[in-house]
């Protein structure tokens, strides 16, 4: 059954609730989706990229990634397709990069097996508006020919509504509490008529916060041992027309400790 991924939360503070949760709710940032086509300078996803004209629209060559439903690989490069840009007028809760204040995803939407995640293969980028827009923003990018692209993993652009959030673990809480917790967490629910998904955790798109994830947590940890922070989660949502292979999501960390800010990417399903 597919998990609910709206996130409702209570019209309670849960820290009240469940007393033994006080310092495990993290802030997040939902990407909640509105009607509206997106422009290249308003956050969304899958909408179009505020790119600059002097910089090329990113490719991938990988040998083998493949799409459905042959499983053959294309010759060539593939451009990679728009997952989701973010201005930090919009998300003011999270914290940009000095000097930064625009966030870009882009992926291969094929299957990498090559790759730890064997899906769609991410590439982040961090920039500054005005240094793009004192470029020129590049207009003519490239899209993937039909029969080059894996469909379950290439979003429909969706503008989007950063609604602030506080949300608690979901895979993330540690084992022994989680068994302490069960009983009245049980209680809850019937209480509430909700699974505890929904009124404590984001399971959706949105940036910070927990992942959302569908399996048990894989923290990535960078070259220097530094564990990653989650700074994005892209999931299956009606509104982008993605299964990402069966409801799955992409989980986007990066590591603060380190100044060249590496990343890293981990999917489930």
């Amino acid at each position: 059954m597919p998990v609910e991924r709206t996130f409702t939360g209570l019209p309670y503070d849960l820290d009240d609730l469940l007393p033994e949760l006080a310092g495990l709710g993290r802030r997040t940032t939902l990407l909640l989706p509105k009607s509206g086509s997106p422009g290249v300078r308003e956050s969304s996803l899958g909408g179009p990229l505020l790119w600059p004209a002097d910089e090329p629209w990113p490719t991938c060559g990988q040998p083998g990634h493949w799409a459905w439903p042959d499983e053959k690989s294309p010759p060539g490069t593939v451009p990679m397709v728009p997952v989701a840009q973010l201005f930090a007028r919009d998300v003011p809760e999270f914290s940009f990069p000095e000097g930064r204040d625009m966030l870009q995803l882009v992926w291969c939407p094929l299957i990498h097996p090559q790759d730890q995640a064997h899906a769609a293969l991410p590439k982040l980028y961090w920039r500054r508006e005005a240094d793009v827009l004192a470029v020129g923003v590049l207009r003519d990018i490239p899209a993937p020919q039909a029969g080059e692209y894996e469909e379950e993993f290439t979003p429909s652009p969706c503008a989007v509504f950063p609604t602030p959030a506080v949300e608690y673990p979901n895979w993330d809480m540690p084992e022994e509490l989680q068994q302490a917790l069960q009983p009245r967490i049980e209680e809850l629910e019937e209480r509430f008529g909700m699974e505890y998904t929904r009124f404590a955790c984001a399971l959706q798109n949105k940036v910070g916060g927990y992942p959302a994830w569908n399996q048990q947590p894989d923290w990535p940890v960078c070259e220097r041992g530094h564990r990653m922070e989650h700074l994005l989660s892209i999931t299956a949502e009606e509104e982008l027309d993605m299964d990402m292979g069966d409801l799955g999501g992409m989980y986007i960390f990066v590591c603060r400790a380190c100044p060249d800010l590496p990343y890293a990417h981990r999917y489930d399903c």
